[in-house]
């Protein structure tokens, strides 16, 4: 099935990027929320960041004018129903994305492929509750999605060969690069980066070093851009303890168990940059650690 027309639920961080792409791809592309406030700053998000792209040269002025041309929004979500594709983007929440589904399946064309990016709920499990398990696919983005290369490419037990080409021959037109998953636990990516987050949180909580040397110890020593609790900060510290949830239940192995503190800070609201303080405190000039 040759795929035009992309639907994108979620106008959060991931969705917006996800539309970003899609658009600058060539895709029409259809973004829906339930708030009108969501919708208009992503499409203003987009805006400045394919600027930002046009100041670096990354993008010339036409392509950002043309990309901006294919994007539309909603906020009736059956509105979707017409897409080729739809990509789920919402919360980090099984019973969220369930409810979209089942929202969303009536009014979908019988051809269309359905998918989520989550980063770490059973695919096989999502797919068991919409009319199309051959049709659903992981299509796991790594935030930030215009500029990160990987897409996690996750089928499940139902998925069929034509849906999996068709997607694997989607990232190809975005440029991007591929990773096929199998459907377990938190999928390749997250099975990995995320116990190595909640290391460094237990690696604080217990008094080893601080926020600033455990950061520091990790860029230095192992040469990595951003240290774990920055990393953790910047994903956002909610995202980070559903993983660990999602492992710790889905795996039943207690080298998976959140870290305590990790769990404090998300029941303080204090869940990264998005809320102004994490790990680090975001709220003045520079950010200073919190602990």
């Amino acid at each position: 099935m040759a795929i035009q027309s992309v639907g994108v639920i979620g106008a959060g961080q991931m969705g917006n990027g996800i539309a970003h792409v899609f658009a600058v791809a060539g895709y029409d592309v259809l973004l829906t929320d339930i708030s009108q406030e969501a919708l208009d700053k992503a499409v203003s998000l987009i805006d400045r960041n394919l600027e930002r792209q046009v100041s670096r040269d990354k993008i010339t002025p036409a392509v950002k004018a043309t990309a901006m041309g294919h994007i539309s929004t909603t906020l009736k979500l059956s509105d979707l129903g017409r897409c080729d594709l739809v990509i789920e983007a919402a919360t980090e929440r099984e019973t969220v994305k369930q409810a979209i589904f089942e929202d969303l399946v009536p009014h979908l064309k019988p051809e269309t492929i359905l998918t989520s990016n989550t980063s770490s709920i059973s695919i096989t499990r999502l797919a068991s509750r919409t009319d199309r398990p051959e049709k659903f696919m992981g299509f796991h983005f790594m935030n930030p999605v215009p500029v990160m290369q990987l897409v996690e490419l996750i089928r499940g037990i139902a998925t069929d060969e034509p849906t999996y080409k068709a997607l694997h021959e989607v990232v190809e037109k975005l440029g991007k690069t591929s990773a096929t998953a199998e459907d377990f636990p938190a999928f390749i990516v997250n099975r990995i980066l995320m116990p190595m987050i909640n290391e460094a949180v237990y690696t604080l909580y217990e008094g080893v070093g601080s926020v600033s040397s455990i950061d520091s110890a990790m860029k230095l020593g192992t040469n990595h851009p951003m240290g774990p609790l920055e990393l953790a900060d910047f994903i956002g510290l909610d995202t980070c303890l559903a993983i660990m949830n999602v492992l710790h239940d889905g795996l039943a192995d207690t080298k998976y168990r959140p870290c305590p503190l990790l769990t404090k800070y998300v029941e303080a609201g204090w869940l990264g940059r998005k809320t102004g303080r994490g790990f680090y405190d975001y709220r003045g000039d520079t950010p200073v650690p919190t602990r």
